[in-house]
């Protein structure tokens, strides 16, 4: 019997590993969403991988799917650089072409024009 309860021990998994996973790889996908809900799909998963990173710290041997966590964490933070990227990206276009340019295709391509000088 007591046999028995260790191989269960062996065998459990990391409760947040796949929706660190998941968070991770919908936090690439969208980082095109003006960066914000990268951004926010990310930390969620960073939130949730160091949970479970410490979960995993306090007994390494009981859980089995780590390496899940650690794919994850590296999948958040690149999605989070990448919505980072997109969203400063965003404010310098603001910024350059005015609100009015970023609604309006033909007043843009006027303004992009000037900008390069044909």
């Amino acid at each position: 019997m007591e046999q028995n309860n260790f191989e269960n021990l062996e065998n459990q998994k990391l409760p947040n590993a796949t929706a660190v996973l998941v968070l991770g790889i919908m936090s690439i996908v969208t980082c095109c969403c003006y960066g914000i809900l990268s951004v926010i799909l990310g930390g969620i998963g960073l939130y949730l991988a160091k949970k479970d990173t410490d979960v995993y710290a306090g007994n390494p041997t009981s859980y089995s799917n780590f390496n899940n966590i650690k794919t994850g964490k590296i999948l958040c933070i690149i999605g989070i650089v990448l919505g980072v990227l997109y969203l400063l990206m965003m404010v310098i276009f603001f910024a350059m072409f005015g609100m009015e340019s970023m609604s309006d295709p033909v007043l843009m391509q006027e303004k992009m024009r000037e900008l390069t000088g044909k």
